[in-house]
């Protein structure tokens, strides 16, 4: 009933708004600036690309093995980030884009700027999914993240995070671990942003 098309802007608007939750995870709970975002985006992408495209692993597989990959990446880069503060934080993650950027576009395993893309949906219950199902797919994930992003906002983890977003100063001498709940911020927001870049795989 619905246009092909249409259900192809669906599912980017869908993608996206997994996107920026993500970061609202790193920005808008734990108050951290944020500027290169958009690489675990592509990290995500092009792990699950060349998971699913070339090495063979099944779409449910390789989607999760990403968001890990964009994940521990995160982790990686996070760490040495937090290290800085406010315009300083905003200039060093803003230099992971183009770091990300110039290993994708220079390395030929990655394609370059070609890229990878799949040439047919993931198969479920013995047949391949059509295109309103996989939006369906993306959509029921995408509630999922809200809701466990609701329940962490009301635990200890969220009211760690607000402290910290507050007043960071405060936050440490009242038992707050600053760097344990910063570098948890950049993990679960990076992850979020791979597995958005995953589903851009089929879109």
């Amino acid at each position: 009933m619905i246009s092909g098309y249409l259900v192809t802007i669906l599912i980017t608007i869908l993608i996206y708004a997994m996107l920026a939750h993500s970061l609202n995870i790193i920005t808008g709970h734990a108050g951290q600036i944020s500027l290169g975002h958009a690489a675990f985006f592509g990290i995500g992408a092009y792990t699950s690309a060349m998971l699913y495209t070339e090495a063979g692993f099944p779409f449910w597989i390789s989607v999760p093995l990403a968001a890990v990959v964009a994940g521990t990446v995160g982790a990686l880069l996070g760490i040495p980030c937090l290290r800085v503060r406010d315009d300083f934080l905003a200039i060093t993650t803003m230099g992971i884009n183009f770091v990300v950027e110039a290993i994708f576009l220079s390395i030929s395993i990655f394609r370059r700027s070609d890229g990878h893309r799949g040439d047919h949906l993931p198969k479920w219950f013995g047949r391949e999914m059509s295109k309103p199902e996989y939006f369906f797919l993306i959509l029921v994930v995408f509630i999922l993240l809200l809701l466990i992003d609701r329940q962490l906002g009301r635990s200890w983890v969220g009211l760690a995070w607000a402290s910290i977003r507050e007043d960071e100063q405060a936050a440490g001498p009242m038992g707050v671990d600053i760097v344990r709940f910063k570098v948890l911020a950049f993990i679960l927001g990076s992850a979020i942003a791979g597995l958005a870049g995953d589903f851009t795989l089929i879109s």
